[in-house]
């Protein structure tokens, strides 16, 4: 009804009743307000520049904002709200040569791993090395455990040592081959048991070493969020609660939980003259 069709989704039929009204406008007077899509009354958006500014003051990034809230729900393992919030705002956490490249490391797939991610758009060389050497690290310690020996010097060799950055972690990666206590000392052991957790450690790894750009930091949004409570109860004049902060309210004391009742009295002239007896000075 009305020139819509109803099997378009909400936000299309929105763009579309917002169009018919303002071709009437000029013809009618609407009477009543506009309720949209939630029942309440929402304040428009003043216009947006390109970065698509939003908040009060003018300083939070729209893409970036979405972004830390899809991160926190799969974070937290709402992994349906999260892919809906990516779907309904058009603003995907990763992008999908960065999908693609996270999917190859946790299958292990080590040489694909690298070559993904060359095509990812890193600028910075040495980042590019260090990702690449954290890679082929985890490559050659999962053949190890798998007793290809040979396939491992094969890797720190043509492809670990070629990309001559930390000379001393290569030093110890040698010394693994010869000593599996090595292995122990460096963190690697019973990859073939707990390969997936190990895999996983490689990804948080990597996440780290990888500008948020590309990669967003895990818990980001804990951390931002934590950031501000301590803001808060460090900039409270009176604080003395012992009451956990809400996230619903700005933390303040107020000067009514300024201790003002006595607890304890204590005769300082008593118990001076009780230790001067007791010590028979």
């Amino acid at each position: 009804m009305g020139g819509v069709d109803d099997d378009e989704p909400p936000s299309k039929r929105v763009k579309a009743s917002s169009l018919d009204l303002g071709s009437l406008s000029n013809n009618s007077t609407i009477s009543e307000p506009i309720i949209p899509l939630g029942g309440s009354m929402a304040r428009p958006l003043p216009s947006q520049g390109k970065d698509d500014i939003i908040g009060t003051r003018g300083v939070i990034k729209k893409v970036e904002f979405v972004r830390i809230i899809t991160n926190a729900l799969y974070s937290l393992g709402y992994d349906k709200s999260g892919a809906v919030l990516e779907e309904e705002s058009g603003i995907h956490l990763h992008s999908p040569m960065v999908n693609l490249f996270r999917k190859l490391v946790l299958d292990g797939n080590w040489d694909a791993s690298v070559v993904t991610l060359h095509k990812i758009g890193l600028a910075d060389e040495n980042i590019l090395k260090s990702a690449s050497f954290l890679i082929l690290e985890q490559k050659f310690f999962e053949l190890l455990e798998r007793d290809r020996v040979m396939d491992a010097l094969k890797t720190l060799r043509s492809e670990i040592t070629p990309l001559s950055i930390n000379k001393k972690r290569v030093h110890e990666l040698c010394s693994c081959v010869v000593s599996p206590s090595q292995r122990v000392l460096l963190g690697f052991a019973n990859l073939g048991i707990d390969a997936t957790n190990s895999r996983l450690k490689l990804l948080e790894d990597l996440q780290k070493l990888l500008p948020p750009t590309v990669m967003v930091p895990e818990r980001r949004l804990e951390h931002l969020v934590e950031q501000a409570l301590n803001v808060q109860r460090e900039a409270c004049y009176f604080h003395n609660s012992l009451d956990n902060l809400s996230l619903y309210t700005d933390h303040q004391c107020g000067k009514d939980q300024i201790p003002a009742r006595t607890t304890q009295v204590r005769d300082i002239s008593i118990y001076s003259f009780t230790l001067y007896f007791c010590l028979g000075a």
